[in-house]
Parts: structure tokens; C-alpha cells; sequence
């Protein structure tokens, strides 16, 4: 375990950073972490509390303690400090080329009675590859484990390719768990209604499809909430219920939309970016029948992870968006009030920023993206002294 090291991030907005014009060069993992700056100003004040192997996600348990995923399969039970850690066994195979891997993590809304943990991750089955959900009872100890593990939901259709999986998750007040299919790469699966790539799906706990579906009744498969999206990265809901999305546009144009039941969000029609290849999208307009987004970027951030801050440490922030940025390697915070958003402050961190997350005492916490096989390092940000 390498020794803890602070340093102070700027407060200086930094523009976000283009990308090259190859296919979609920003959802590759090809860019590895550079080092952290040294102190620079006065700011947040940043401890670098462990490393990974190309890590993805994470989230906390209520004891303070971290589950933190590795693109190549590995699932770790963390200390709340970070220095000491645990393999917890019991997670299933992971196809894990490209995008691929074990995703994301949560647990469920009442673990502390069921014990329940899901887990997304990206497999290769006879018909393709595709995006699948599961869950396991977390046996805690000296070998932590998933117990019962089961898989609870697959996206559908499987295909070709290593992109565009997504696979967050989130729970809901009512007890809801909300998931992301990304469009795999293949753009018109996203307004295909009997697909649930390039949506988000709403079930129940136990994967089925939740009553209630706003568009089962036209003919939609019967898990879709929302469609139209093409690679679905950040998912939460703030305070007032509300459900935030963010997603990688193409060339340009990724986005944060304010999830609503039954609309669709325009890929591959609309976009306010372009195709690699330099063809034209039509952008998001009134009167195009699309839901547009409520904040976007071009040049992009390539958003990682999404979460709502509760302004613990930060009273001035409560109830905004944090977004890791990959190609911009950046901290990116978006100002929410109400159903209404607007960028806020972009903050260089000099590494790819796959995932954020919320401590329990209000710290943020993020994870570095690295490549297959390639370090990324677990930060904590506070308020500098």
C-alpha cells in the first residue's frame, strides 16, 4: 500500500479538452493517469489513500467502508482509511476488452436487514456481449464474500463489440433500482422499442420490470423508462426525487439530462454533437419531439461518474452534480436548482476521473481511470485548511 500523500488542487476553471476524430477515442481507457499536481493554491485539499488496477466504481457501506471494483473482475472490501483491504469472492466471469468489465457496485437500500450488494459487468455469451445486472448476500469476516449469487437482468439484444455498456445503477426512494443499457456502438438499437440498449429501465429489486412503466403499454420492452441515450455513465437522484443522467455524446455534445418517464432523449437523431467521421447530427431543438439536455458540452469532458453532493463539507454546493471527467481530466461541478441546471466550476486534476463519490462525513472521494492492468489511485477531497 503506497504512503498517504496531500496536496492541494487549484481553484482555477480549466476549459475541457478535445479529443482526436478516431471512433470514439474518449470511451477507449487508452490515456493513463499522469501524476497529481503538486500544491499549487489554496483549494481542496487531496490524499492520494490507495491504489487499483484500473478501477471503475465504488460505493460506501454504512460502517464507513468501501467496495471499489476493477475493470478486470476483482471486487475489494476497502477500510474506511483506505489502508487495508479485502478480495471479496463470489462475483461472476467478466468479458472485460474494451469498455468491458465489472462496472458498477451499490448496495441495496435496506442492507443493513438483507445484506444485499448489485453488481453490473459486461459478458460474453453465445449471441454477443452485453450488459448484465446481479446481486449477492455480502458475508462479511476475515474472506469477505457474495453469497447466492444471481443475475437478475440482462440487456437484450446481445452484440458485437466492446463498447457502450454503461451499466449504472440507482435506487430510488420508493425502493426502485434504476439502470443504464448503453446503444453497444450500434446508434438506432437506442429508438428501437423492443431493445433495452440506449436506456434507462426501471425495475424491481429482484430485476423484473417494475409496474407502472410508462411505455410498456406501446409496445416498448417492459423495463424502459426513458429512451434515446447512447453511453449512459452517471445516474442519481437528488433530495427532491428527481433522477440525474449524464452520457457521452459523440463528437461533442455529452450531456446531462433530468431523466423523466416515457420521453425520449433524441440518440441518434439529435445531438448536439457530431459523428466521428465529420457527418452532420441534427442538434436538440424546440419542436423536434426529443427531450433536450439541460446542460452540454462541446468541447466535451467525457463524464465518468455522477453523483448529488450534500453539502456536508461544502454548504455552498448542497445539491449539486459532481462529474469525473475522462478525456478532460477534470473534476466538473454542475449547479442544480430545482429542475433547472447550469455548469459551475471545471477543476484540472491532471488524471482521468472515472468515478465520484460522496463519504459519509462529506469528503468526495474519486477514483482514477487507468487501463487494463494500469494503476489508478483512490483520492479524498476536503477543504483545505
Amino acid at each position: 500500500m503506497p504512503s498517504l500523500r496531500t496536496s492541494l488542487l487549484s481553484l482555477a476553471f480549466l476549459a475541457a479538452c478535445g479529443d482526436a476524430t478516431s471512433a470514439d477515442p474518449r470511451d477507449l481507457d487508452s490515456d493513463s493517469p499522469e501524476s497529481l499536481p503538486e500544491a499549487i493554491a489554496a483549494g481542496f485539499s487531496i490524499t492520494e489513500v490507495a491504489d487499483f488496477n484500473s478501477p471503475w466504481a465504488m460505493t460506501f457501506l454504512p460502517d464507513g467502508r468501501m467496495l471499489v471494483t476493477e475493470k478486470a473482475g476483482t471486487l475489494h472490501l476497502v477500510s474506511a482509511d483506505g489502508t487495508q483491504r479485502k478480495t471479496v469472492t463470489g462475483t461472476l466471469p467478466v468479458s472485460s476488452a474494451g469498455q468491458g468489465g465489472l462496472l458498477d457496485v451499490v448496495i441495496h437500500p435496506q442492507f443493513a436487514q438483507n445484506r444485499l450488494v448489485y453488481f453490473s459487468y459486461s459478458e460474453s455469451r453465445s449471441t454477443g456481449k452485453g450488459v448484465a445486472l446481479a446481486r449477492g448476500t455480502f458475508t462479511d469476516g476475515t474472506s469477505p464474500s457474495l453469497a447466492n449469487v444471481q443475475v437478475i437482468f440482462r440487456a437484450t439484444p446481445y452484440v458485437s463489440g466492446d463498447g457502450h455498456f454503461s451499466g449504472r445503477i440507482a435506487f430510488s426512494s420508493d425502493g426502485k433500482l434504476f439502470f443504464t443499457n448503453g446503444d453497444r456502438q450500434k446508434f438506432d438499437p437506442a429508438q428501437d422499442p423492443t431493445a433495452t440498449l440506449g436506456k434507462v429501465l426501471r425495475l424491481n429489486d429482484d430485476g423484473t420490470p417494475a409496474a407502472g412503466n410508462p411505455l410498456a403499454a406501446r409496445g416498448f420492452h417492459p423495463a424502459v423508462w426513458s429512451y434515446g441515450h447512447r453511453n449512459l455513465l452517471g445516474l442519481a437522484f437528488d433530495a427532491s426525487g428527481n433522477l440525474w443522467e449524464q452520457e457521452m455524446g459523440p463528437q461533442g455534445g455529452d450531456e446531462v439530462n433530468l431523466i423523466q418517464p416515457g420521453l425520449n432523449y433524441g440518440w441518434p437523431n439529435a445531438s448536439n454533437g457530431s459523428h466521428y467521421d465529420g457527418r452532420d447530427i441534427p442538434d436538440h431543438r424546440a419542436g423536434d419531439g426529443y427531450e433536450a439536455p439541460k446542460v452540454w458540452w462541446n468541447p466535451v469532458i467525457s463524464p465518468g461518474g455522477l453523483m448529488v453532493y450534500s453539502g456536508k463539507l461544502w454548504p455552498e454546493w448542497k445539491g449539486d452534480l459532481f462529474i469525473g471527467g475522462l478525456s478532460s481530466q477534470s473534476l466538473v461541478r454542475v449547479d442544480l436548482n430545482g429542475t433547472a441546471a447550469a455548469k459551475g466550476n471545471q477543476w484540472s486534476m491532471n488524471s482521468r476521473i472515472r468515478e465520484v463519490e460522496e463519504g459519509p462525513d462529506g469528503s468526495i472521494w474519486l477514483l482514477q481511470d487507468g487501463q487494463s492492468g494500469s494503476q489508478g489511485k483512490l483520492l479524498r477531497l476536503r477543504p483545505a485548511p
